[in-house]
């Protein structure tokens, strides 16, 4: 029985650095998104937003093919990034119609 008491503990001590681990992963992550102004999982800050719209720059939707100018999905869809629009348009992206 000591035997077993032994392995559940250490099976515990090993189960507990792996959840730590992903964590602390998760996080590295999610701050080089922010670094590089894409947004696979739609975690742009608000500084980000503001950088980008003072600089001119347009938030393309990576999976639609089309850009924003402003508006509501303007650095809030899940796959994004911003460029300029001189950018957006020689990548193929287009204008969106509604913003």
């Amino acid at each position: 029985m000591a035997g077993l008491l032994v392995m559940g503990a250490s099976a515990s001590a090993i189960t507990s650095p792996a959840v730590t681990s992903q964590s602390g992963s998760q996080t590295t992550s999610s701050g080089d998104q922010s670094k590089n102004s894409k947004s696979p999982s739609g975690a742009v800050s608000a500084a980000d937003i503001a950088a980008a719209k003072a600089s001119s720059k347009v938030w393309v939707n990576l999976d639609s093919g089309v850009y924003h100018l402003g508006g509501r999905w303007y650095g809030k869809t899940k796959n994004g990034k911003f460029m300029t629009v001189d950018e957006a348009k020689k990548a193929g992206y287009k204008a969106a119609k509604r913003d």
